[in-house]
């Protein structure tokens, strides 16, 4: 068994440029598990509770050079990252008296659905760091500018306002009552918010129509970040979040490769979103329980039990409190979709630096500002095999070891002439990203509070 990666510099047809611009290297990686496309069969026009919807990048109608459309990833991922770590500090300090938790907000992703009767069709933020679904509504006090027309509830006769005393007004994190009208406030961790009443209504996806599904109608709108889409659709762990509506808890998201611009990523829903359809053996498919935080305001995320990493055939010496969640809920590992690269504790990060830079024998370079990370090597010139050998990555779950593919790991700038490691540090809780998902079927079942990690061509989904 090799520690390292196989890294062909040939098989770069999807994201080389005539510009020599931004190239993430296809890669076989030695001692990895091979990929396999799912075989899901289409049943979403019969199941009342299941759906399949494709999801759409935020920047795929933007006309971006590679290196910029991943910039632009990095940067909002570092400051999904700040909003992350504002709600874990202030979270800890939960008994001071804060008026509204935070939630992370925004997000990478668009999906497209309907709302009301005659349907009404909008693009809306996925997120799995919150659980409000919501969207803008007339009339507005306060609403920002969207591609699409605001919702009108009055044109709708499937909606309806939730009462005071319904679950779902009392899952709110902040609400007042006027008239037996639930009223909410849902605060994000750039100060973004969304104000206004919270109803019942029916949504449709694709062809799948749900009633009663619980939302925000939203009458005051304020902050950036929202202005892709109409509203968001949490998807996060609590009582709001669509997942949890829905009568089998259960999702799974398939991201393409980020070079991939021309493909779309892939949302299951519920009773579509199952284990059984794919075609991976069962050593392929990585299941790991999830933790949950012991502080409320932070039931929303999916906490996943890091217990160490590999570099090569090397076990970092990580101590083994270093990703366990605090008693105040301080720490721990999310995964999430809306962040783009993956952090880890900044000790931890140290020793992978040193460890990979050890490996990899490549002289390093400072590329902080072009790529814009902070481990990078220079890209050595092709000897004829047409290949550079990586180290290989495994992070090792609770009862999950699972090895990443090099191109989920490993981005590369022809241009400047350098290959960076697509990791950083982070100051307060991990995450676990976005980059380090691609091509995996990620499998959420908040039934039996697990995850589960399938290698898999999303792009054949």
């Amino acid at each position: 068994m090799g520690s390292g990666s196989v890294f062909p510099l040939s098989s770069v047809p999807l994201i080389l440029t005539l510009g020599g611009l931004l190239v993430a290297f296809f890669v076989n990686p030695a001692c990895s598990t091979s990929r396999r496309a799912l075989d899901l069969h289409d049943h979403h026009q019969t199941m009342q509770n299941g759906f399949k919807v494709t999801l759409k990048h935020i920047d795929s109608d933007k006309n971006l050079t590679k290196l910029e459309r991943l910039q632009r990833r990095i940067k909002r991922g570092r400051k999904r990252l700040q909003r992350l770590s504002v709600l874990s500090t202030s979270s800890s300090d939960h008994n001071l008296g804060a008026t509204s938790p935070i939630h992370a907000g925004q997000g990478e992703f668009l999906m497209k659905l309907s709302i009301g009767t005659p349907a009404e069709t909008y693009n809306a933020i996925l997120d799995t760091g919150s659980d409000l679904i919501w969207t803008q509504c007339k009339p507005c006090k306060d609403c920002y500018d969207q591609p699409t027309p605001i919702f009108n509830p009055e044109k709708s006769s499937t909606f309806s306002k939730l009462s005071c005393e319904s679950e779902f007004c009392e899952a709110l994190p902040s609400q007042t009552c006027t008239n037996n009208s639930c009223e909410y406030f849902y605060a994000y961790g750039d100060f973004s918010s969304t104000d206004g009443i919270l109803a019942t209504e029916t949504f449709t996806f694709g062809d799948v129509s749900i009633p009663k599904i619980g939302f925000g109608c939203g009458k005051d709108n304020q902050g950036g970040g929202f202005n892709q889409g109409a509203g968001l659709v949490g998807l996060g762990r609590g009582t709001l979040s669509l997942v949890s509506q829905l009568k089998e808890p259960k999702f799974s998201y398939c991201l393409t490769s980020v070079d991939a611009t021309k493909s779309s990523s892939t949302l299951l829903m519920g009773s579509v979103a199952n284990l059984d359809n794919t075609t991976s053996k069962h050593a392929d498919i990585k299941t790991t329980p999830l933790i949950k935080s012991p502080n409320p305001d932070q039931s929303t995320f999916y906490y996943l039990g890091l217990e160490g990493i590999s570099v090569g055939d090397t076990r970092l010496p990580i101590d083994k409190d270093t990703f366990a969640l605090g008693d105040d809920g301080n720490g721990g590992l999310i995964i999430d979709s809306g962040t783009t690269l993956t952090y880890i504790e900044e000790g931890a990060f140290d020793l992978l630096k040193t460890e990979f830079t050890s490996q990899i024998k490549l002289a390093e370079a400072d590329a902080t500002d072009t790529v814009g990370l902070d481990v990078c090597f220079k890209l050595p010139e092709d000897d004829g095999s047409g290949k550079v050998e990586v180290p290989k990555l495994v992070f090792h779950f609770k009862n999950a070891d699972l090895e990443l593919p090099a191109e989920n790991y490993i981005i590369a700038d022809t241009d400047v002439g350098v290959l960076c490691l697509a990791m950083g540090s982070a100051s307060a809780m991990s995450v676990f990203g976005n980059y380090q998902q691609q091509n995996f079927l990620v499998y959420h079942d908040l039934v039996k509070e697990t995850i589960s990690f399938v290698p898999t061509k999303c792009d054949q989904l």
